[in-house]
């Protein structure tokens, strides 16, 4: 079976800090796949913020996740507090895709904890329909704002 591989562009438009939280852990003791996918939209939603919009209005237009990949390496534990940076690459008309580098500092090392991908599409919530990518948008997942 192949695995897959995600590779995570070097222009990073913000990196946001999220502790693990104890509900955060699974029965193995660290942290669950599905909390991980938790944090990657926490990270996206904190980046949104720090830009003034949201899923529902971010530069005019609203968000809706179209796939998502994730890219296990490492594990982390509670009292973790992970560095999620994010990149965006393949900007087309409705939408984008925005990459997750995810990693902590422990014991004197930075430990990479998996890398993820999230297509996202452009989308008015109002009129139930895709649209294109805003200008404002396009500058900011270009690192401007």
């Amino acid at each position: 079976m192949a695995r897959i591989k995600i590779t995570v562009p070097g222009n990073i438009i913000a990196c946001v800090t999220i502790p693990v939280r104890i509900t955060d852990i699974n029965y193995g003791n660290h942290v669950g796949n599905d909390a991980l996918v938790g944090i990657v939209h926490e990270s996206r939603m904190q980046w949104l913020k720090q830009q003034g919009g949201s899923e529902l209005n971010i530069a005019g237009t609203g968000l809706i996740m179209g796939d998502l990949a994730v890219e296990y390496t490492g594990e982390s534990f509670y009292g973790d507090i992970l560095t999620v940076c994010i990149a965006a690459d393949e900007v087309s008309k409705v939408n984008f895709e925005l990459y997750y580098k995810i990693e902590t500092a422990r014991n004197g090392q930075t430990i990479l904890i998996a890398k993820a991908k999230t297509g996202m599409v452009c989308y008015d919530y109002a009129n139930k329909k895709v649209v294109s990518v805003p200008d404002g948008l396009k500058r900011m997942l270009m690192g401007g704002n």
